[in-house]
């Protein structure tokens, strides 16, 4: 009972992690350009951005962003998301 316990608790775990969304504070450049509506140039702009001031505190301050106004904030919907406790190691930008 214990080992179906510890596997649901694993399952569900993993799940939740997807249902959240990519973390723009720890993505890639190719996890950003799969959410649908950024593209690479919005992809880049988000990891300079990132680069520059540090992580981001809510998904809201992607309006900072060039090129990310309101309507792509409601496009991203639940697609992106800002994990507490994230570490951000230094990204790359192609």
């Amino acid at each position: 009972m214990k080992k179906i316990f510890l596997i649901l608790v694993i399952f569900f775990g993993f799940n939740l992690s997807v249902l959240a969304g990519v973390d723009i504070n720890t993505a890639s450049q190719a996890d950003l350009e799969s959410v649908k509506g950024l593209g690479p140039v919005k992809a880049k702009a988000i990891i300079e951005y990132r680069n520059k001031y540090g992580m981001f505190k809510s998904v809201e301050e992607l309006a900072n962003v060039k090129g990310i106004g309101a309507g792509i904030l409601k496009q991203l919907g639940d697609q992106v998301s800002v994990q507490e406790g994230a570490v951000l190691t230094e990204t790359k930008v192609d």
